[in-house]
């Protein structure tokens, strides 16, 4: 064998190796790219469970030991999730079930106490000390009742009624229900109600409510001010009505948490006796339930507004 052929021999011997070790390299790439697109995948559909709070499992379909062990893993997690999820609801229920009861158990006691005082008043119409008990106990029944409310609205008994509501009309009732109070605290009061009928789509029960505890707050709580505005207009697909006091507002550090069931700041205070922090998460609810909502804004010690918004009443 001359030395030509020996060369040639060698050349392709290390063609042969070169083309084996290329071909491994892409074997190995095209094996990293595949699996980096799968976790890829396994990675999009766990941010998609989280964002969308579903319950889907992990599918990936490879070839892959370890990525097949990766998803089965994660589906035990996500199993996991799901039974955590559900015992949740179910203490929550239970507990929110369990909380009206106590409520309305509540109730029957005192309304019997609240009837007895009134027929000893009646008798003794002199008796501070025992007015001051009535009065009390009417404070406490209507704590009672707003966690019973807000209970029935937690669990689901409350449903709303949807029909076509008259919101000039509810704003004029409500407005006046608060007239004497207002007059007797001496509040400077604002209101624009248009005169053309604007009509919103919901339960006039609950946007009744829901505008109760918006004025009341103000009455209650914000007597420094004395000013009340009520402001009725539409904006685009939705009718507004807008709250408003000029009392020392609500700082930042609680304007978020203003809705929040259980909330309380310094200022929820009514004779002696602290604000349940509930009338503000019972309006949200109701309102969001509508299709609404309810919004604050706060400039302290200038003014502060709530906004009520419900979808206006369209015949199609």
């Amino acid at each position: 064998m001359n030395n030509t052929t020996v060369i040639v021999f060698l050349i392709c011997i290390i063609i042969l190796l070169a083309g084996i070790i290329l071909y491994q390299q892409f074997f190995i790439l095209k094996k990293k790219y595949k699996i980096q697109a799968e976790l890829i995948e396994i990675t999009h559909k766990i941010s998609d469970i989280l964002d969308k709070d579903t319950d889907e499992k992990i599918m990936v379909f490879t070839d892959n030991k370890e990525v097949m062990d990766l998803s089965g893993q994660i589906n035990r997690l996500v199993l996991d999730r799901q039974k955590v999820k559900t015992n949740y609801r179910k203490q929550e229920i239970s507990l929110k079930k369990m909380i009206a009861n106590i409520s309305h158990d509540i109730k029957t006691p005192l309304t019997v106490i609240l009837g007895y005082l009134e027929i000893m008043r009646i008798n003794d119409a002199e008796n501070i000390p025992l007015q001051k008990v009535e009065a009390k106990a009417k404070q406490v029944m209507e704590l009672i009742n707003q966690f019973f409310t807000f209970a029935r609205i937690e669990a689901g008994d409350m449903p709303v009624k949807m029909e076509k509501v008259n919101i000039n009309e509810l704003c004029r009732e409500n407005i006046l229900g608060f007239y004497e109070i207002l007059i007797q605290k001496e509040f400077t009061v604002d209101i624009s109600i248009p005169e053309s009928s604007l009509s919103v789509y919901g339960d006039k029960e609950a946007i009744e409510r829901i505008l109760t505890n918006l004025i009341s707050n103000v009455v209650r709580y914000v007597s420094d001010g004395k000013y009340i505005g009520i402001f009725l207009y539409s904006e685009n697909v939705y009718i507004l009505i807008d709250v408003c006091d000029k009392g020392k507002g609500i700082g930042k550090e609680s304007a978020g948490n203003v809705f929040e069931r259980l909330y309380t700041t310094s200022d929820t205070v009514c004779n002696g006796i602290q604000g349940s922090g509930l009338g503000l998460a019972i309006a949200k609810n109701l309102a969001k339930q509508m299709g609404g909502d309810i919004s604050m804004e706060s400039l302290p010690g200038v003014k502060t507004v709530f906004t009520a918004r419900f979808k206006e009443y369209k015949t199609w």
